[in-house]
């Protein structure tokens, strides 16, 4: 299994628990939950995408050492 998948796994939940403890339903209009979920959920996997990144460049650097 890649490495990248596992991080992949841990940080996609853990950036979706980041995301949704924010309140930012008052920057929407009443009753759009939908956009307000699409909105969380691009933005974690932005985050997540990011996280793993930093992550992978760090365990590549520290394995060439």
């Amino acid at each position: 299994m890649s490495i990248k998948l596992i991080l992949y796994c841990i940080f996609i939940p853990f950036s979706i628990w980041v995301i949704t403890s924010t309140n930012l339903d008052k920057i929407f209009k009443k009753n759009s939950i939908m956009q307000i979920h699409s909105f969380y959920l691009s933005i974690s996997l932005v985050l997540a995408y990011l996280l793993v990144n930093i992550f992978f460049d760090i365990y590549s650097t520290i394995s060439l050492l």
